[in-house]
């Protein structure tokens, strides 16, 4: 399975990583976990954001941290079934941010349709 980062992501990334020194190996569990099954397993850690109804999906999880000892991260990817790959959105802790960023969503699904055609 192929794994990509949006240039957001890298970004919120690098900073969380500051602050939550564990982030690093954290998205390599996630990262093992999605690969086993990359379009959620139906329970309440996984949310499909958007779909278009075949095989591609926006999903939303909760990410274990250690650095905080819970599931306070968000992790948003999009999953295309046809190619198998990932591309990361946005990571964001639970605390200080509430909801994902719907724009950046919107504007990814725009950027791919336009690729398709």
């Amino acid at each position: 399975m192929e794994f990509s980062e949006s240039d957001e992501f890298k970004k919120e990334f690098k900073k969380l990583q500051k602050k939550y020194p564990s982030l690093e190996d954290d998205l390599k569990v996630v990262k093992k976990a999605i690969a086993a099954n990359p379009a959620g397993n139906g329970t309440k850690h996984w949310n499909i954001l958007k779909t278009d109804g075949a095989e591609s999906h926006i999903l939303k999880m909760r990410m274990m941290c250690r650095s905080v000892k819970g599931s306070q991260f968000r992790l948003i990817y999009f999953y295309d079934g046809q190619n198998v790959e990932v591309l990361f959105v946005e990571v964001y802790f639970k605390g200080s941010k509430e909801r994902e960023d719907s724009e950046r969503i919107d504007c990814l699904i725009v950027s791919l349709v336009e690729d398709k055609k």
